[in-house]
């Protein structure tokens, strides 16, 4: 099947790998297909565009009510829109009267069009409270920035941000809020540059420390794990998952999870961390045509910066049974600590 080409790769909220993605997906005339994270809808239009298949969106994010009225519209009979987490899929479908699906696709970590709201608190560009959650509810990142320890915010900032500084960065949020708590983004943005200064990289000293943060929020990895657990149970024989990842702990998860459902779980990522293999010799859940991540093309690139970071992998599931051990990958994840 030929799928249209996207709209606009000059979108400002141009979804990132369309063209992969759609190709991926296998989209085909009556086929069910969950669009995991649905943002501003990109996936989904294009999905919906692409064949007479139903689309069922789920998002955590309230704000993206207006995007879903006007899917809705357009294609009252072919598009549901499910509100809540995506690790909660399962859930989310069933009560929709849905155990069964040929397709999942997800696009992992914050959207530009979150980064773009000041007022969300995601981006250290602009100025706003320092919030950052996607569901606009529990502990905002100003209330852990405010009150974890030295030690947990150390952990948290190397761990998910992957910041060697992240020790000098705690002790430095540690002595300013005892002076005053931290209530914006360019307060915490600033702190991290005067601490570690500018350097003559492209990167903005302040991306790692914030990228940890929101990932700790809003439990980004959990919930990716609950969700690539999900999609096994949900998915039909030969029903295809796609998720597209941003930065390295994504990948490796998403990485960890196919080599495990694959029966490759004898690959490991680090000589600290091995995938358990399977004990019991179940069948392997997924194949993977492809067991190289895919990269956004040179033009994507040239156009759409988001895109630099992203890698796409996929699979296909099998007839085989969901694989009853869980798939936990211990590294990746921080437990709840605040």
């Amino acid at each position: 099947m030929t799928v249209r080409a996207p709209s606009s790769l000059h979108s400002p909220h141009a979804p990132v790998m369309l063209h992969e993605m759609l190709a991926s997906l296998n989209i085909r005339d009556g086929a069910r297909f969950v669009d995991g994270t649905f943002g501003a809808g990109g996936y989904t239009r294009a999905i919906l565009d692409a064949a007479e298949c139903h689309v069922y969106a789920i998002d955590r994010d309230g704000t993206v009510e207006k995007f879903a009225d006007a899917l809705r519209a357009s294609h009252p009979k072919r598009f549901t829109f499910l509100s809540g987490a995506f690790g909660d899929m399962e859930r989310l479908l069933a009560d929709a009267g849905v155990d069964s699906v040929d397709g999942i696709v997800l696009d992992i970590g914050v959207s530009s069009m979150q980064l773009d709201e000041a007022e969300r608190g995601f981006s250290f560009k602009r100025s706003g409270p320092l919030d950052m959650r996607m569901a606009q509810t529990g502990v905002t990142a100003a209330e852990f920035v405010n009150n974890a320890s030295e030690a947990d915010l150390t952990d948290i900032i190397s761990h998910y941000g992957e910041e060697r500084a992240a020790k000098r960065i705690a002790k430095a949020i540690v002595a300013a809020r005892a002076e005053a708590p931290f209530e914006t983004t360019h307060q915490l943005a600033a702190l991290v540059a005067k601490t570690i200064g500018r350097g003559n990289g492209k990167i903005d000293p302040a991306t790692r420390t914030f990228q940890a943060l929101r990932i700790y929020v809003n439990d980004e990895l959990g919930e990716l794990v609950r969700a690539l657990e999900a999609a096994e149970k949900l998915l039909a024989p030969n029903g295809r998952l796609v998720v597209v990842t941003f930065h390295s702990l994504e990948d490796r998860i998403v990485k960890r999870f196919f080599q495990s459902r694959t029966g490759n779980a004898e690959e490991t990522f680090s000589r600290h961390v091995p995938v358990t293999a399977n004990a019991n010799a179940e069948k392997p859940s997924f194949t993977q045509p492809t067991r190289k991540a895919l990269a956004a093309s040179e033009e994507e690139a040239a156009v759409n910066p988001r895109s630099r970071s992203a890698k796409l992998r996929w699979g296909i599931r099998t007839d085989a049974p969901a694989m009853t051990e869980p798939f936990i990958p211990a590294k990746e994840i921080r437990h709840a600590i605040f």
